[in-house]
């Protein structure tokens, strides 16, 4: 979600390179983020090439939001665990 945030798409090969993951892993996650409806999939051609591009949908950049506001919240609310000396 976050590599997507970054963009208005990205291409499965490079999003697939970037997280460091295989094929299959990933066509199952964003077959789950799609289906969750926060990201669309458009599959086309680079001129005779067969490409994915993905992006997210409103709803999932409001979901992947929401997300980063909350793990800030527990951060700032948080407070350094004190070690005896």
């Amino acid at each position: 979600m976050a590599a997507l945030a970054a963009a208005d798409r990205v291409a499965f090969g490079l999003l697939r390179d970037t997280v460091e993951v295989s094929d299959s892993l990933l066509s199952r996650h964003i077959l789950t983020l799609e289906r969750a409806g926060y990201v669309e999939v458009v599959k086309g051609y680079e001129g005779k090439r067969p490409r994915t591009w993905l992006s997210l949908t409103d709803e999932g950049r409001a979901a992947f939001e929401r997300y980063q506001r909350t793990l800030r919240a527990l951060i700032d609310t948080t407070s350094p665990v004190q070690h005896p000396d």
